[in-house]
């Protein structure tokens, strides 16, 4: 504990992240867009501030549903269980493009922006992901036909209709705006978990060059457009070496943060795979992010329905160990799905056989929450 308040009052008052992989010079750390807003720029060093502290937690649609409940104001089922709402927020714009009322996940976007603003008055983070239709055939984003992702390229088939669903995608973005009328920055995760092939626009639907100008399009048209409140996170499923997970990289000067999805499942009740290939995973990016002055994240994590009473402290917890990343995030809290028969939700609420242990794992140095970005940043 001592280590970690020395590190961080060298990081408040010399502008210099310590890693023990390496270090991130505070004052020459940069967001990728030139001309970001001053308070997209303060928010990526202030997550450089926080991870020498520890790490925040994040939950994909926190605000808007839980298990058994749906919008209800105020409603979380972490904060039910430790008292405090997470410090990021996951969300999904996948609907804006054919005009949607809700999104993906059933959430109506109008509340999607309320719940946005609600916690950046708070001093949470929001991150946005678009499992957006694939253009070529209209289907979902789970349709993997083949060469889809080059349709929607500079002078290709699908390219108008592609920056339309952009243009959408920029208006809610400028829509975000605080009590002050200052546009709210966003962690943006377009095309993730890339080095899948479960996605249009994944690994083995496309080439790595084609990929690598679908993000610098999307980059470069959404600033076009005047958007200039996101922090563009790079995301991949799993990967084992710096040149399969920088395959796709569109460059240094296209990307924020660097990130990874992981999660546990069923056969590996102990958990020792899941810890396994997440501290090696870290260990590769954070080798890339001390290299390239960039922030780690790993951006979705969680075990289904965490059957283990001890899944906090003693397997995300280990898995993470001493890396210094910005955050984690969990997957929704769905509940029952009738469909598959079965529960679905990735944190605990009230009564559920984690808790307790959620409960020690929020109390830990390193695990910050809403309540601990104010105390930190303060």
């Amino acid at each position: 504990m001592k280590k970690n308040i020395l590190t961080l009052i060298i990081t408040v008052f010399t502008g210099v992240s310590c890693s023990s992989q390496g270090i991130i010079d505070n004052t020459n750390l940069s967001v990728s867009d030139k001309k970001a807003t001053p308070a997209t720029v303060s928010l990526y060093k202030k997550l450089n501030v926080l991870a020498q502290k520890g790490y925040l937690f994040g939950h994909q649609d926190d605000l808007a549903y839980g298990v058994n409940w749906k919008y209800e104001d105020l409603r979380s089922d972490i904060k039910e269980v430790v008292g405090d709402y997470p410090a990021v927020y996951g969300w999904d714009i996948a609907g804006l493009e054919k005009d949607a009322v809700n999104n993906i996940d059933g959430v109506p976007f109008e509340k999607m922006k309320r719940y946005i603003k609600e916690a950046n008055e708070r001093g949470g983070i929001s991150t946005i992901s678009w499992h957006f239709d694939n253009p070529a055939t209209e289907k979902n984003a789970w349709d993997n036909t083949p060469n889809s992702l080059k349709t929607i390229l500079s002078g290709a088939e699908n390219h108008k209709k592609f920056t339309s669903w952009l243009d959408k995608a920029a208006n809610f973005f400028l829509s975000l705006k605080d009590k002050k009328g200052k546009h709210i920055p966003v962690l943006f995760r377009p095309y993730h978990e890339l080095t899948g092939g479960w996605f249009w626009w994944g690994k083995g639907n496309g080439t790595p060059e084609e990929f690598k100008a679908a993000w610098k399009f999307t980059f470069e048209y959404l600033q076009k457009k005047g958007v200039h409140n996101l922090i563009y996170v790079y995301n991949t499923s799993s990967f084992s070496s710096k040149e399969d997970y920088l395959a796709n990289y569109a460059g240094d000067n296209y990307v924020d943060i660097l990130s990874f999805d992981a999660y546990q499942n069923s056969d590996d009740k102990g958990g020792e795979k899941f810890i396994a290939e997440v501290q090696n995973q870290l260990k590769i990016i954070n080798e890339i992010g001390t290299e390239k002055h960039k922030l780690t994240a790993v951006a979705e994590a969680g075990y289904e329905a965490i059957p283990d009473a001890k899944w906090w402290t003693e397997t995300l917890t280990k898995a993470i160990g001493d890396y210094k990343i910005s955050y984690v995030l969990l997957w929704r809290n769905h509940g029952w799905q009738e469909k598959e028969q079965k529960m679905h939700y990735y944190v605990p609420y009230s009564g559920q056989i984690s808790a307790k242990d959620f409960v020690d794992f929020y109390n830990l140095d390193k695990t910050l929450f809403e309540k601990d970005i104010k105390k930190i940043l303060k």
